[in-house]
């Protein structure tokens, strides 16, 4: 527990450090790469889901990139740092209990979004991939939002970003703040902003108890699956 406490307690990294790696997160890969880049792909590939996954993999290649070469690399830190690291096997329950409480909160967010925004449960991705549903566009899919994007997502907004947070502000605010980071990011599917912001409480707090975001990678990874496999057999 005493090193758990101090893994959290100090963070290897400066606000320099995390300023440049959230402008390159929150301004230069939107404008470059998520519209400059998606644009282009689209006009070239002439398939909106190709030129999705393909931006999104180019994103998490950059996500990790700027991460090793901003933060781990110049401190000569391993990737420990960010949480990649082993956790107790007694976490595994609570991994499952997590992993299958999301479901029904994922249910109760969207009809709350619907209801009270009118913002309905389709969105430009799930549409994509329902209009073009193959075995090999559902594997594309499958692979990019149930591996890739829980990978790089847990490694930076909770694995880096959580951590500073936490070592300055405590637990509460760098949650809270964190998570919000993690839902903005998900503009323009807006109808799961709310889920985005509550999955990320919950990608954090597995963080916390375990020191790993292996835990919060798995549960990202199969909620995402299932939810990818929904949208194939809606």
């Amino acid at each position: 527990m005493k090193n758990h406490d101090c893994f959290f307690e100090k963070s290897p990294w400066t606000w320099k450090v995390v300023m440049k790696l959230l402008i390159l997160m929150l301004v230069l890969v939107p404008i470059f790469i998520e519209f400059l880049l998606m644009g282009y792909l689209t006009e070239v590939l002439q398939n909106d889901l190709y030129s999705g996954i393909l931006t999104g993999f180019i994103m998490s290649i950059i996500f990790i990139l700027g991460l090793y070469f901003l933060a781990i690399k110049p401190e000569n830190l391993s990737w420990k740092e960010v949480g990649l690291k082993g956790f107790s096997p007694s976490y595994w329950k609570s991994i499952f209990v997590w992993t299958f409480a999301i479901i029904p909160i994922a249910l109760v967010m969207v009809m709350v979004m619907e209801l009270f925004l009118g913002i309905g449960s389709e969105n430009s991705k799930t549409e994509s991939l329902q209009s073009r549903m193959t075995p090999l566009n559902f594997l594309i899919g499958f692979v990019s939002a149930a591996i890739i994007s829980p990978i790089y997502e847990e490694i930076f907004y909770r694995g880096f970003l959580y951590r500073f947070l936490r070592s300055k502000y405590g637990i509460a605010i760098s949650m809270l703040a964190s998570s919000f980071i993690f839902m903005i990011v998900h503009i323009p599917t807006y109808n799961t902003l709310l889920l985005n912001f509550v999955s990320g409480l919950i990608f954090a707090w597995t963080y916390e108890k375990t020191g790993s975001i292996v835990p919060a990678m798995i549960i990202h990874g199969v909620t995402n699956g299932i939810f990818i496999i929904l949208v194939a057999l809606g």
